[in-house]
Formats: C-alpha cells, sequence, structure tokens
C-alpha cells in the first residue's frame, strides 16, 4: 500500500515558478512508476509527465515541455514537479499518481493504482 500526499500548490503570477512535492509512504514507493496528472474545471484529467523507480527517466507532454521537470528523492520517499515559466493554463488541480507493479511512467490513468489528494495550482494572468 501507498499513500501520496502531494504539496506546495498555490496563486503564481504568469511566469512565475513553483515546485510540487508528493510525499509517498509504503515499502514499494522505491520500486514504483510515478505520474504526475492535472485536471482543470470542465476538462479531463490529463498526464503531465512521470519518471521512473530510478529518476533515470522522464517524460513530458509537449504543453509543458521544457518548462516542467520531474525528479524523485528514493531516500526520501519523495517526487517532485519544478514547474516553470507557468501560464494561465497551467491553472488546474495536480494530482501525484504511483504505479503498483509498473517501474516505469504511464501516462493511462488506468495504469496507477494509488493516487494523491491533489493540490490547486492557479496561474493569474
Amino acid at each position: 500500500q501507498v499513500q501520496l500526499v502531494e504539496s506546495g500548490g498555490g496563486l503564481v503570477q504568469a511566469g512565475g515558478s513553483l515546485r510540487l512535492s508528493c510525499a509517498a509512504s509504503g515499502r514499494t514507493f522505491n520500486s514504483a512508476g510515478m505520474g504526475w496528472f492535472r485536471q482543470a474545471p470542465g476538462k479531463e484529467r490529463e498526464f503531465v509527465g512521470g519518471i521512473n523507480w530510478s529518476g533515470g527517466s522522464t517524460y513530458y507532454a509537449d504543453s509543458v515541455k521544457g518548462r516542467f521537470t520531474i525528479s524523485r528523492d528514493n531516500a526520501k520517499n519523495t517526487v517532485y514537479l519544478q514547474m516553470s515559466t507557468l501560464k494561465p493554463e497551467d491553472t488546474a488541480v495536480y494530482y501525484c499518481a504511483a504505479r503498483r507493479y509498473g517501474r516505469t511512467w504511464s501516462s493511462n490513468v488506468d495504469a496507477y493504482d494509488y493516487w494523491g489528494q491533489g493540490t490547486q495550482v492557479t496561474v493569474s494572468s
């Protein structure tokens, strides 16, 4: 079992930066592929990016590539989402997710077994 708790969301002006953290509990975290997703009002949950179990492989959606960076610290059981050059269209609730058996990321919502409660990110223009 893995429990995930996101933090770091807030209100930021366009062009600004935020770093989200996802703290995990559970023995399987260090072998789990992780993903970040976001959901804006009235829209489906969208894959932002993911990272494999070791941190050696990452992937980003085109909409955030070059602006967002995902990393993990397995010693701290934490995954990070560094967001830079934020745009109003980045406004959403951001969720981290963990796979129970997969060691790498997936863009498929159904591939993840554990989800955090989400943290709101609001980018003002």
